[in-house]
């Protein structure tokens, strides 16, 4: 008898989480060096079976390693854990892991962020289960996506003390390392001469496969996954999720993955999306000139983050001219092409076509044809499902009839 794990984002998570929220499952979103659903994963110890979510129109999302969207939580013969995608456990479920009576887990505020099934019980739905027996479950309820950023100092440290046990410290040949070398992972990287590794203020950790070209300076604490090229400039302080690009200044900044920055520019406290590709010069702006806290507009309901640093949160499929100048806590909607002699406002809509017209979209043809170039540049194939999925979010995001 296996338990079987699956998250679901909730109505209320939707809008916050924007514009991330409306092309993926909230549990593929880093948190620190892991994706949230990499954290359930390695809390209760089991896969995450599948997501499900109110947003319909992934019902055929599809990404590498990711489990699929599902219309149910699995079959009764099997006990089952739902669990909000956007809470992060800080302790285990003991017994409940496997439970024997139907409960629903509350955080120390006493919303509801899971459920657990025996084995034979039918899933009667989220309205139903939430009047089920509470069981209390310790950590913390993200308010939003700009936590990404916010906690990014906190958690990613922690994240490397758990990283490191799994790999051996080493020094590249041929590069400094400024301060202690045992916080120096890099073994199976790909790391040239004359590399600064900076780990004075933290570890840094690069995945098998990584490569980071000379006259580059890493600062930790750091995360790269795999197969990341890192072409020069400054890193500090960020997690690069895997097949990434990275040139020029980076800082305090989360890249899910697939992503393309390959040249000059600065980048600070951002949430990239991806597939996304920054064109060179690309600069966001993360501090207001009054040094207050930063506010962000998501579907144009404005959000206090209450942090003072935060730059750009760029939606997944982005695509940016040279030069191009982000605002202050701009939110970049999914699959927006800025180009033109205008400069983006706070938000820039889904699908957006140029800056100098507003209202221009990309046509659902024309983006589906675009990523399917993109996507096998990375090596990832795009057969008719991919199709769906990327028409689908093309339709829910423009609120018109998808392609296809």
């Amino acid at each position: 008898m296996s338990t079987q794990l699956f998250l679901y984002d909730t109505s209320d998570d939707l809008a916050p989480f924007l514009p991330f929220s409306m092309s993926r499952p909230l549990g593929e979103l880093r948190y620190g060096a892991f994706l949230l659903r990499e954290r359930w994963s390695s809390r209760l110890d089991l896969p995450v079976s599948g997501y499900l979510t109110p947003h319909e129109h992934l019902v055929d999302f599809v990404e590498p390693a990711a489990p699929a969207v599902v219309v149910r939580p699995g079959e009764k013969h099997e006990p089952r854990l739902l669990f909000r995608s956007t809470f992060v456990p800080t302790a285990g479920l003991g017994p409940q892991a496997a439970p024997a009576e139907a409960v629903r887990f509350v955080d120390p505020t006493g919303t509801t962020v899971g459920f657990g099934l025996p084995r034979r019980a039918d899933w009667p739905g989220f309205d139903a289960a939430s009047r089920w027996p509470a069981v209390p479950l310790e950590g913390k309820r993200l308010a939003g996506v700009w936590d990404l950023v916010g906690d990014l100092p906190h958690v990613l440290p922690a994240d490397l003390e758990r990283l490191r046990p799994e790999q051996a410290a080493s020094i590249p040949r041929g590069a400094t390392v400024l301060g202690d070398p045992a916080l120096v992972l890099a073994g199976e990287a790909l790391v040239e001469p004359h590399v600064v590794l900076d780990v004075r203020n933290g570890p840094i950790v690069l995945a098998p496969g990584v490569e980071v070209r000379a006259f580059t300076r890493l600062v930790g604490p750091l995360a790269v996954a795999r197969d990341t090229r890192i072409l020069g400039g400054s890193v500090s302080g960020s997690a690069i999720g895997p097949r990434c690009v990275v040139h020029g200044e980076v800082s305090t900044s989360v890249f899910l993955g697939y992503a393309n920055k390959g040249h000059d520019g600065f980048l600070g406290h951002a949430v990239v999306g991806r597939w996304v590709n920054l064109g060179a010069g690309t600069i966001n702006s993360n501090l207001k000139n009054t040094y207050g806290p930063v506010r962000v507009t998501l579907d144009g309901k404005r959000y206090e983050t209450g942090l003072t640093f935060m730059g750009s949160l760029i939606g997944d499929h982005v695509k940016t001219a040279i030069g191009t100048m982000l605002p202050t806590g701009c939110a970049i909607g999914v699959g927006a092409n800025l180009f033109g002699t205008s400069r983006p406002g706070t938000e820039v809509p889904p699908f957006a076509w140029g800056l100098d017209q507003p209202g221009r979209v990309l046509e659902c043809g024309r983006f589906v044809e675009i990523a399917a170039r993109v996507l096998p540049r990375r090596d990832v194939p795009v057969d008719d499902r991919t199709r769906r999925y990327l028409a689908a979010v093309w339709g829910a995001a423009t609120r018109s009839a998808p392609c296809g």
